[in-house]
C-alpha cells in the first residue's frame, strides 16, 4: 500500500488580511522587545544559575583522584554530539580519547532534562542517529525521553564507549602548550588532560539559564529549572509523573517553549493551583504519536534513515520536489506539503520561480492562521484563548505540538498569566510573584527559561578561557562573530575542532547536521596521527578565503531578524547581533556536504597549515 500524505485543512488566503497580519506581527514583536536584549537573563557567575548548572540531582557525584594524563583527542561535551565524535573516532581507529562532561554518564540534553512529558518534539526516525547500525526503531514517532536516554545507553555499550567517559567532570579552561604540541585541559576536579586533539562538542542547549528578575532571590518558595526536575518535591518518578505531592501546592511555571508545553499538562493535572507566566506564546498543534508500525518496520530497506532525512530536509527546511511524497507528514513539514499539493491541483510539474516565494509567505499565513483558530476552537476563555494566539511566522518560534496543553487552560486550577505588557516577569517577593502590579503567592516556582544560546561565547560554554597560540584567546579573536575553514575550525587555535551553528550547513535533523561535522573531524584526527602532523588548523589565508565565499553566498535572514518576535532564534531580537544561530551555507546543505567530500577526497588540507 502506498503512504499518501494529505494537505491540511488550512484558511483560504483570501479570508486573511495580510497586511494587517503583517503590522499585528510587527506590533506584537515590538512590544517584547527589551532593549538589554541577552541580558535579560542572569549571568552565569550568578549563584542561583551557577550551581544550578553544576548541581546532579539524578546521580551522585562520586570522589575521585585527579587525573594526569595524555590522551589522543578529549571530547569536550558527552551528549548526541560528543557520543557521535566517539562512535566516529572508534570507526577511524582512534581510540585513545576521553568524553569529558559535568553530568553523570552519556546524554546531554537527555540525561538532564527529565521533567514529566518529555518526549522529542520531531520525527524521531530522523531524529536518533545510527538506527539502521543498532539495527533498533523508536516505539513511537515522537519517542519519549527516557527511551532516548535507554538508547543512548545502548550506543555506549556496542560500541564499547563506556570506560570512555569522564563524567561529573567541568570543563574550567584550555590553553595550547606549544612545548608539547597538546591543549592542556583543565577541569574541576584539578585533573591536567593533555589532549593533542580537542573536539568541542557542548551543544547547543547545554547550560540552564534564568530570567534576571528582580527578587528572585529573595523567594522563599521551592525553585528548580526544568532541566534539574525535583521529583523529590513534586512527587512520582522519570517515566512515571504522577506528580502527587504537589495536591496542596501552587505552582508558578516561567515559559511557555517546548519545555512548558510538555510539562504543563501534568502540573496542571496535580497541583492545587498553577499559574503559567507566558511572555510569548508558541504555536502548538495536534500530536499525532503512532506506535510504530511492525509491517512498516518490516518493510524498510537500506539506507531507508538516510533517505527520510533527506525527505525531511526538504519537505520542512527547503523545497520538496513536487513528486516527492512527504514521508514526515506533520507540522514541521506542512507549509511544503500545502503549496505542492497546490501546484498539482493547477496541473503544474515543478514549482515555479520566482511565485514560489510568494505562495510560500502566503502560506504561512494560512497555516499560522490555522494555529490561531486551533487556540479558539479549544479554549473557552476568549481572553485568556487571544493571549495563547502565536502572532508571528512559522519558523520564528520553534514549532510545537501538544494535545493537552490548550486544554490545560479550560481547568478552573489553571491561570495564564500574560507578562508580555512589562516585558516579562516584573518581579519577585518572598511569597511569590508580582505581575501587572498584583502579587501572586505561591509555594514553588518552575523555571522553564530555557538554555544559553546566545552570542556571548563565554556565556555559551562557561569556560573562564580558551587561549590558543602567542596567547590568542578565542573569545577576543570572536568577539565580532565566528572566523573559521568550513565552520569547524579556526585559526591560532590548532588541532581544535568545533561543532554547531558555525558558518556550516544547515540540517533540519542536528543530529545529523553535528554528527557529519564530527566525522569529518575524526577524518582529519586520523589522517594527521597517521601521517605525523603535530600540529593542523587553518592558514589566516585560508580562512579568509572561506569567509568570504560564506559571506557571499549566506543565506538572508533579514526576514527573521527584522519581523520575528525575540527568541534564542533571534539572539533575542539584536538585529546587529554577529552570532546569529542559523546563518549557514546559502548554497544547501548537500552542496557543503559535496565541497566536503571533495576537500576529503584531494587530501591535500587546503587552506590549513600544517606542521609535522
Amino acid at each position: 500500500m502506498t503512504f499518501v500524505c494529505e494537505p491540511t485543512n488550512v484558511p483560504p488566503a483570501e479570508e486573511i488580511d495580510i497586511p494587517a497580519m503583517k503590522a499585528k506581527y510587527q506590533q506584537e514583536r515590538d512590544k517584547r522587545i527589551r532593549r538589554e536584549g541577552q541580558e535579560q537573563y542572569a549571568p552565569h557567575e550568578d549563584n542561583l544559575t551557577h550551581d544550578t548548572y553544576e548541581h546532579d540531582p539524578f546521580s551522585p557525584v562520586v570522589p575521585r583522584d585527579a587525573l594526569a594524563e595524555d590522551v589522543d583527542v578529549a571530547v569536550l561535551g558527552g551528549g548526541w554530539t560528543g557520543l557521535l565524535a566517539a562512535y566516529h573516532l572508534t570507526k577511524q581507529g582512534v581510540t585513545n580519547f576521553k568524553v569529558i562532561d559535568h553530568a553523570g554518564n552519556y546524554g546531554g540534553t537527555w540525561y538532564w532534562n527529565r521533567y514529566p512529558g518529555i518526549q522529542c518534539d520531531n520525527d524521531a526516525y530522523c531524529y536518533l542517529p545510527l538506527l539502521e547500525e543498532m539495527q533498533w526503531l523508536p516505539s513511537k514517532k515522537f519517542e519519549d525521553g527516557k527511551q532516548i536516554y535507554e538508547y543512548i545507553q545502548m550506543i555506549v555499550a556496542k560500541f564499547g564507549l563506556a570506560d570512555k567517559g569522564l563524567f561529573h567532570t567541568l570543563i574550567k579552561g584550555l590553553s595550547w602548550d606549544e612545548s608539547i604540541k597538546r591543549w592542556r585541559v583543565r577541569t574541576d576536579r584539578g585533573d591536567d588532560i593533555r589532549a593533542k586533539f580537542v573536539i568541542m562538542a557542548g551543544g547547543t542547549l547545554s547550560t540552564p539559564k534564568f530570567p534576571n528578575v528582580p527578587g528572585i532571590h529573595a523567594f522563599k518558595g521551592h525553585k528548580f529549572h526544568t532541566s534539574r526536575w525535583d521529583y523529590d518535591y513534586t512527587g512520582g518518578e522519570w517515566g512515571n509523573p504522577v506528580l502527587d505531592k504537589l495536591k496542596d501546592k501552587r505552582v508558578a511555571i516561567l515559559g511557555t517553549g517546548a519545555t512548558s508545553v510538555q510539562a504543563v499538562p501534568y502540573l496542571g493535572k496535580y497541583a492545587k493551583h498553577l499559574y503559567v507566566l507566558q511572555r510569548t506564546p508558541s504555536g502548538v498543534d495536534k500530536r499525532d504519536n503512532p506506535p510504530t508500525d511492525p509491517y512498516w518496520a518490516a518493510s524498510l530497506k537500506p539506507g531507508w534513515q538516510a533517505a527520510r532525512q533527506e525527505n525531511f530536509l526538504r519537505a520542512a527546511n527547503e523545497i520538496l520536489p513536487l513528486d516527492a511524497p512527504d514521508l514526515i507528514c506533520d507540522f514541521w513539514t506542512e507549509v511544503n506539503r500545502n503549496i505542492n499539493a497546490d501546484l498539482k491541483a493547477e496541473g503544474k510539474t515543478e514549482h515555479p520561480f520566482p511565485e514560489f516565494w510568494d505562495r510560500r509567505e502566503k502560506m504561512d499565513f494560512q497555516v499560522m492562521e490555522r494555529v490561531r483558530r486551533r487556540v479558539d476552537s479549544i479554549i473557552e476563555d476568549p481572553a485568556t484563548a487571544e493571549a495563547l494566539k502565536p502572532y508571528y511566522r512559522f519558523m520564528c518560534k520553534r514549532p510545537l505540538s501538544n494535545n493537552d496543553y490548550y486544554d490545560t487552560f479550560n481547568q478552573p486550577n489553571v491561570t495564564l498569566i500574560d507578562v508580555s505588557a512589562t516585558q516579562g516577569l516584573e518581579a519577585m517577593t518572598e511569597k511569590g510573584f508580582i505581575a501587572d502590579g498584583k502579587e501572586y503567592e505561591i509555594d514553588a516556582i518552575v523555571f522553564a527559561s530555557g538554555f544559553e544560546v546566545t552570542s556571548d561565547l563565554k556565556r555559551r560554554w562557561g569556560f573562564d578561557d580558551v587561549v590558543g597560540r602567542n596567547d590568542v584567546s578565542i573569545y577576543d579573536q570572536w568577539a565580532d562573530g565566528p572566523k573559521t575553514l568550513h565552520g569547524m575550525s579556526t585559526h591560532n587555535f590548532p588541532n581544535m575542532f568545533f561543532t554547531g551553528y558555525v558558518q556550516g550547513g544547515l540540517n533540519g535533523t542536528t543530529t545529523l547536521q553535528f554528527g557529519e561535522q564530527v566525522r569529518h573531524e575524526a577524518w582529519i584526527i586520523k589522517q594527521a596521527l597517521d601521517q605525523g602532523i603535530v600540529s593542523i588548523e587553518p592558514s589566516a589565508e585560508g580562512q579568509q578565503a572561506y569567509i568570504d565565499r560564506f559571506n557571499e553566498i549566506a543565506l538572508d535572514l533579514s526576514m527573521i531578524l527584522n519581523d520575528c518576535t525575540p527568541s534564542y532564534f533571534t539572539n533575542e531580537g539584536e538585529k546587529e547581533a554577529k552570532w546569529f544561530l542559523f546563518r549557514g551555507w546559502g548554497l544547501g546543505w548537500d552542496n557543503w556536504q559535496e565541497m566536503l567530500e571533495d576537500w576529503r577526497q584531494k587530501g591535500d588540507f587546503a587552506g590549513m597549515a600544517v606542521e609535522k
